[in-house]
């Protein structure tokens, strides 16, 4: 794959080591003749150490040999976190860790989430853009505050804390977007 057509979200092997790239910098040359360069950021999905490496346009890294098999959440123990492939219904289970960022959001409902697969293990997860849960506590909404763009602190049901909107009171679902933590708007 070339340098130019890689983006946030692919895995690529660099250094003969598995990396997602998590973000993508691009530096145009200032002067003529000079090579665009592509500044990447990711993770080694085997050691989970971050990864920065720069390539220009016309380089090329293979893609990892990797499996996105859709899961679910079983349950998790106090080291690991176990789930279930709901295609041939094999049972993954992944160190708390290793996924220690996904981990706020990921419930027993959520729909869209993907295990990396790599070598027969699961060395990853990729949860969606957006996911919905509950708030379960925030102090109570009163009536009038919606014409404000005021926020408070709410703890939703994984024990995420996620500025809202005043208007907001308990019990309600909100979407919260994994990459930034952000609250997007009700479910």
């Amino acid at each position: 794959m070339l340098a130019k057509e890689i983006k946030p979200g692919v895995v690529v092997v660099y250094g003969g080591n598995p990396i997602m790239v998590a973000s993508v910098f691009v530096q145009t040359p200032s002067a003529r003749g000079a090579a665009t360069l592509y500044k990447f950021r990711g993770r080694n999905l085997v050691t989970r150490q971050k990864a920065d490496f720069t390539l220009k346009g016309a380089d090329a890294l293979p893609v990892a040999d990797f499996e996105k098999r859709p899961v679910k959440l079983m349950y998790a123990d106090p080291t690991h976190m176990h789930l279930l492939d709901q295609t041939d219904f094999n049972a993954y289970a992944i160190a708390l860790e290793d996924v220690e960022e996904e981990r706020p959001y990921v419930t027993e409902s959520l729909d869209g989430m993907f295990a990396l697969v790599y070598n027969g293990e699961c060395v990853g997860i990729q949860l969606p853009a957006a996911v919905e849960l509950t708030v379960t506590e925030c102090d109570p909404g009163v009536k009038g505050n919606s014409a404000t763009g005021r926020t408070k602190p709410a703890t939703v049901e994984t024990g995420l804390i996620v500025q809202v909107p005043e208007y907001l009171s308990s019990g309600e679902r909100i979407k919260v977007d994994t990459r930034s933590g952000e609250y997007l708007s009700r479910a």
